[in-house]
């Protein structure tokens, strides 16, 4: 059996993949970028896990380690038995979990240990589309948009050998039955040689990029002539946004020009999942799930040629019963399906890849279209361990204080567990009286000390706070307490820590006339000067704002005098538009105000003449007129 979830597509559910063969675990990376691994019996969470880049580099594609990988070959004689620690590296490939991310690196996690094992870097630089386990554990293969494929060797963590797999994004990725081929598919389908890393085959078909690929048989169909590992088997391909599964031969003619026949589906295929065919009259079971949330089975025996597209024996869908006063059902989208070891029961996934359901179902392929009705509502509820639970209260010193938000000054407690577990304790049984108002206001962990200083004044920040009140009720009392106070340090703090819609109520209350200051200061003689305090500190310390709110005045201004010299200038133009004999007469007063002008000089010389002859100014010398200048 094979499994394979839709790699390389953008719009691509989250990335799910079951473990070989036993299809015990499902590791699901949800959308949140966190991995959870599900047990498919129980249904239960096992492992959850947080990569710490999982916002920036999210998961893309998931792949288990096979389990045991390729049994070493049989030698004469007595077998030497493993030593516990031999079987001990051989159990832990049973657990190890390949997680590509969109940064380019590779992380292998380790579901026993339940933590990061190792990080594969300096193979790709872009995102990983696919990621590929080789039989013998020890090798991985991926690849990614940055048109290469990397094999690594998981053991030293190093890049064993890389390879520019296509002229464009490598999406898909699938290692032959013996492990010496590998199908990588971008636009193209090749088969590459491991040993020689040359392209062995070319497969041309899929007009967009293919999402899947997998092997469907693992020995050829016609037993007669020889197999060499690779001629005379098939497998399948699908690709985004294509409704056809198309199967492949790869013969030893070179004429792989066209799938030599297609599965047809409703919607792009998102996860497939497959039983191989081992011999020649078994047929190759096929479940496939769509965007649209339909599972579609096949079932045929790949013998040749088949020109028309094969439908599906199976539809299944899941919906709700519609009940709660809406009778109309709701679909529910089925995530993944997988074969189980008896090649007949199937396990669905569906619901949402948070908190997925998984079920075991038995299903009567002779009908063409199941429908299954499920209450998610009810079945859907949480199943945690408490192993994997590993949120840790941080012990807090009882002594430890933290501000709250209210009124400043004020100081709460951080309760600790300890205290938490007190107060569940003491839950007022049946017949005990409850607490008054006032013995819980007591009980609150206030600090009134810290509100008022041992002079009886407030703080400074109850002074901004008592300030910003009294100017927004307008209240005498608030005011002149606060406007009395002759500290020059107090004053300059509360003007500081004032907020900025404050200000210009401050400036109107302290910029009143003398008088009103002393009648809001009950006849304090040094009221002024006082307020003259105030008034430093704001403009010191609220310059840039008063600033800003000058110039919003002054711009106004210069827009009313602009509209004003506009109706000005209009109202000249429209005169200049007069009769030319308004133009002459213009021109003749215009002389008669200069010879008025010049009768009026000569007028106010002969003036000054006789106020100089009155005065005796006209006896000094012109020297003497020049010094009294």
């Amino acid at each position: 059996m094979a499994a394979a979830a839709a790699c390389g597509g953008e719009a691509a559910r989250p990335p799910l993949a079951f473990s070989p063969h036993d299809r015990r675990f499902l590791a699901v990376s949800g959308s949140d970028g966190r991995l959870r691994v599900w047990d498919t019996v129980g249904g239960r969470l096992r492992h959850e896990y947080v990569p710490s880049a999982h916002l920036s580099a999210a998961c893309t594609c998931l792949a288990w380690a096979p389990p045991g990988g390729r049994p070493p070959p049989d030698k004469d004689g007595p077998q030497r038995k493993k030593r516990k620690s031999e079987a001990a590296e051989v159990n832990k490939q049973l657990d190890i979990l390949a997680i590509g991310t969109a940064v380019g690196s590779i992380l292998l996690y380790s579901t026993v240990k339940g933590e990061l094992q190792s990080k594969l870097d300096g193979g790709h630089v872009s995102r990983v589309n696919c990621v590929r386990w080789h039989q013998d554990n020890c090798c991985l293969y991926s690849c990614s948009e940055d048109k290469h494929i990397v094999e690594w060797n998981t053991q030293t963590c190093k890049v064993k050998c890389k390879w520019k797999g296509d002229s464009g994004s490598v999406s898909s990725l699938c290692i032959s039955p013996d492990g010496k081929m590998l199908l990588s598919a971008g636009r193209t389908i090749k088969l590459w040689d491991l040993e020689t890393k040359e392209v062995y085959r070319h497969f041309t078909g899929h007009a967009t990029s293919v999402s899947s690929l997998m092997f469907t048989t693992v020995k050829p169909m016609n037993e007669n002539k020889p197999f060499d590992g690779i001629t005379g088997l098939y497998f399948l391909s699908g690709a985004i946004h294509d409704r056809l599964l198309s199967v492949w031969q790869i013969r030893s003619d070179r004429k792989e020009k066209n799938a030599v026949m297609s599965f047809m589906v409703t919607d792009e295929p998102t996860f497939i999942d497959l039983t191989v065919s081992e011999v020649k009259e078994e047929p190759v079971k096929l479940a496939v799930v769509c965007r649209d949330g339909q599972l579609h089975l096949f079932e045929h025996i790949l013998n040749g040629y088949c020109k028309k597209p094969l439908a599906s024996n199976c539809t299944v869908q899941i919906a709700t019963p519609g009940n709660d006063g809406d009778s109309t059902p709701k679909p529910v989208p089925i995530l993944a399906a997988a074969f189980c070891t008896d090649k007949q029961s199937l396990l669905l996934v569906y619901g949402n890849t948070l908190q997925p359901i998984i079920e075991k179902v038995s299903l009567n392929t002779n009908e063409s279209h199941i429908c299954l009705i499920r209450d998610i509502q009810k079945v859907l509820v949480l199943k945690t361990d408490d192993a994997v639970t590993k949120v840790k209260t941080p012990v807090v010193n009882s002594d430890t204080k933290v501000l709250v938000p209210g009124i400043p000054g004020h100081s709460a407690a951080v309760k600790t567990p300890s205290m938490g577990k007190e107060k569940k304790k003491s839950k007022r049984k049946p017949g005990e009286t409850e607490d008054s108002i006032e013995e819980r206001l007591g009980a609150l962990d206030i600090d009134v000390s810290k509100v008022k200083t041992p002079g009886g004044l407030p703080q400074t920040d109850s002074f901004a706070v008592l300030l910003v009140q009294g100017l927004e009720s307008n209240d005498e009392g608030i005011l002149n307490k606060v406007l009395s106070t002759r500290k020059e340090t107090l004053i300059r703090n509360t003007v500081a820590r004032m907020p900025i819609h404050a200000v210009i109520p401050l400036l109107h209350e302290v910029g009143e006339t003398a008088f009103h200051l002393t009648k809001r200061l009950q006849g304090n003689p040094y009221s002024a000067s006082q307020m003259v305090r105030w008034l430093k500190f704001v403009f010191t310390l609220h310059a840039s704002y008063l600033s800003t709110v000058a110039a919003s005045e002054t711009v106004q201004d210069v827009t009313e005098v602009n509209k004003t010299a506009k109706l000005v200038y209009e109202d000249e133009s429209s005169e200049e538009e007069g009769s030319e004999d308004e133009m002459m007469a213009d021109k003749d007063s215009d002389e008669n105000w200069d010879e008025d002008e010049e009768k009026e000089e000569q007028s106010d010389e002969q003036d000054m003449t006789v106020e100089k002859e009155i005065n005796g100014d006209s006896d000094l010398e012109p020297e003497n007129e020049s010094e009294e200048e």
